[in-house]
Parts: C-alpha cells; sequence; structure tokens
C-alpha cells in the first residue's frame, strides 16, 4: 500500500504541475495535430494511399508527441532539483516510477482521444472494432509510458538528453510502435480477429517494461 500510496503522490504532483503550466495544450497538443494535418496535405491527392497510412500516421504522431512531453517532464525536474528532492523523500523508488508513469500515461491518453478526433476528421476514418482500438490504446500507452519514464530517468541529468531520450527509445518502443499499427489497422479494416495477437504482443512488452521500472528505477535515480 505504501508503494501506492507514494505513486498517487508522485501523479497528482505531476499531473498539477502539468495543468499550471499548460505546456501540454500550448505545445504538444498543436504540433501532434499539425503532424496529422501535414500528412494530409501530403497524402490527399491519394486517398487510398492515406486510408492505409492512417494507423501509422497516428501512432508516430502520438509517439513524437509523447516524446516532447517526457522530455519537457524530466528537463524540468532537473534543472529546479526536483529529482535530488525526490532521492531525499523517503518515498519508495517503485512508488515514484509508478506515479510518473501513471502521469505520463494521463496525459497520452488525452493526446491520443484528441488525435483519433484529428483523424477521424481529416482522413474521414471510420471505426468498427471499438473493443480492439481501445485496448490497442490502453496497452500502448502502458508500454510507451512505462518505458518513456525508465529511459526519461537515464537522460534526465544529461546535457545531451534533447537527443538521448529518442534514441535510447525508439528502437525499445519499435516492437510496440509495429503492434499497436497492426491492430489499429485491424480495427478500422473490421478484421479484429487479426488484431488480437498484437495486443497480447504488446502486453508481454508493457509487462517486461513496468518489472524492468520497478526494481530499476531506484539505481538509475541514484546514478542521474
Amino acid at each position: 500500500m505504501g508503494m501506492l500510496h507514494d505513486a498517487w503522490l508522485i501523479a497528482r504532483k505531476d499531473l498539477k504541475v502539468e495543468i499550471r503550466s499548460r505546456v501540454a495544450l500550448n505545445q504538444v497538443v498543436p504540433f501532434a495535430l499539425l503532424v496529422l494535418v501535414l500528412f494530409a496535405f501530403a497524402l490527399d491527392p491519394d486517398r487510398g494511399l492515406l486510408e492505409k497510412a492512417t494507423p501509422g500516421l497516428y501512432w508516430i504522431a502520438v509517439l513524437f508527441s509523447g516524446l516532447l512531453a517526457m522530455q519537457r517532464s524530466f528537463a524540468v525536474e532537473a534543472a529546479d532539483g526536483v529529482t535530488d528532492a525526490l532521492r531525499l523523500s523517503g518515498l519508495a523508488p517503485a512508488g515514484i516510477f509508478l506515479g510518473k508513469t501513471l502521469s505520463v500515461a494521463v496525459q497520452l491518453l488525452v493526446l491520443e482521444v484528441l488525435l483519433g478526433v484529428g483523424v477521424a476528421v481529416l482522413y474521414g476514418t471510420s471505426i468498427t472494432g471499438w473493443l480492439l482500438l481501445i485496448s490497442t490504446i490502453v496497452v500502448a500507452t502502458a508500454a510507451i509510458s512505462t518505458a518513456g519514464t525508465l529511459f526519461g530517468v537515464v537522460a534526465a541529468g544529461l546535457r545531451v538528453r534533447e537527443t538521448l531520450l529518442p534514441l535510447l527509445l525508439l528502437p525499445v518502443l519499435a516492437p510496440v510502435l509495429i503492434g499497436s499499427t497492426r491492430a489499429f489497422e485491424a480495427a478500422l479494416n473490421g478484421t479484429p480477429s487479426e488484431g488480437w495477437p498484437w495486443v497480447g504482443l504488446m502486453s508481454v512488452f508493457a509487462a517486461v517494461y513496468v518489472v524492468a521500472g520497478i526494481f530499476g528505477f531506484g539505481p538509475l535515480m541514484e546514478e542521474s
């Protein structure tokens, strides 16, 4: 219970900071929507290609926008000395990890909903497999947020964190990006049976990231 209580405290703190700063609302969301608009203009002459590319474009926009949000979150904490304060706070490192993961996941879910609306409006996408789609979003968000939090603390204390975090994170999340794209595609095409194996694969990666974060976040935070 202590770990879960610590996680709730950290998540609430991070979300309050984000709500007050409105960086996600003023910078990350417009960037993500701009990516969708640019792809729509680039591929609009070939409507068939745009429809086929929609799942990949959606998750690329989510991933790049999530990177911006995570980079900013850890950069602010490193600059303000919050990371040092967390080390001395007495909170369980696993609780800190889970709290930060929850905060990132909430921000990603809000972003994904807004991008989903943008995809429906700009690309004229119709969705049939809602259960598969929601499951894909939840599992992919869990994987992205856990891996992002784990590698974010590695890059937080370094001057090259803006370039190091993508270099560390993108290869690790490649299977998740592929799986979420395939599952999203199956949901759009009305063939959910083809998407559930990908959701299962992403669940395995998400579980691995969670276990790695729970046991590895403390030592990594001490070294950052």
